[in-house]
């Protein structure tokens, strides 16, 4: 079959819009419980660790980034670490322990009770992904993960799972960023670091409306009808 970029286009775009639809039907209850948890993590004092590998491992900066510097306005940081960007950590742990340890030793070094674990895996099967969770677990901290297809190894190990029902790792990792992403807006607005636009401004609902503004006040315009008869009587 000769390629057709038009086809292309819109499969690709039938099958994003196909499993978003999905994504959004199945994964609202796992959601309010992973930005439940992060709140809950952040108010006492913890902090969210991400990994993965790959794309995964993107990711994972990506959404440490929004919530130490900022994701829609500025407000105060939110404690988030990618065990993702240290190169000197990686590479020692990978050449004295091998990379299945990459995130284990990093979760043990700096995680504690009360931080929260976040693994990012598309296949759940990462070893290396499901032994820093399995590292995070034996030492009471909170764990969660974003995955796909049948969620793999990594969904018993995971308190809390975001799986996206689809096998194509291309919309798994779309579907992660958009709900990495809505964690980050969730998780600042329940925070209460910024306003909750969906909410209407009370000072705003105090204020006329434009329209109105246009129109005649009754009592006024009863009055103003009133003297004019009178002037004809006088």
């Amino acid at each position: 079959m000769t390629f057709t970029c038009k086809r292309f286009w819109a499969e690709e775009f039938a099958e994003h819009e196909a499993v978003q639809q999905a994504t959004r039907a199945a994964l609202l209850e796992p959601f309010e419980e992973l930005l439940l948890a992060a709140s809950a993590t952040i108010k006492a004092g913890g902090k969210i660790l991400f990994f993965g590998n790959g794309g995964s491992a993107g990711d994972a900066q990506h959404l440490a980034t929004e919530l130490t510097v900022r994701y829609k306005t500025d407000r105060a940081p939110i404690a988030a670490v990618a065990l993702t960007t240290d190169t000197s950590s990686l590479t020692a742990i990978g050449n004295d322990f091998g990379f299945e340890h990459l995130f284990a030793r990093q979760v043990a070094a700096l995680g504690k009770k009360g931080d929260l674990a976040i693994g990012i895996s598309t296949s759940g099967n990462s070893k290396n992904v499901i032994n820093a969770l399995a590292e995070a677990k034996k030492m009471s901290i909170v764990t969660a993960g974003l995955t796909g297809r049948t969620g793999g190894e990594m969904a018993p190990l995971c308190d809390i799972l975001l799986n996206v029902p689809s096998a194509t790792t291309a919309r798994i990792q779309e579907m992660h960023i958009t709900l990495g992403q809505m964690l980050c807006g969730a998780l600042e607005i329940n925070l209460g670091l910024v306003a909750d636009a969906t909410k209407p401004n009370a000072a705003d609902a105090m204020k006329p409306n434009a329209a109105d503004a246009t129109k005649p006040n009754a009592a006024n315009a009863a009055d103003k009808t009133n003297a004019a008869n009178a002037a004809r009587t006088a």
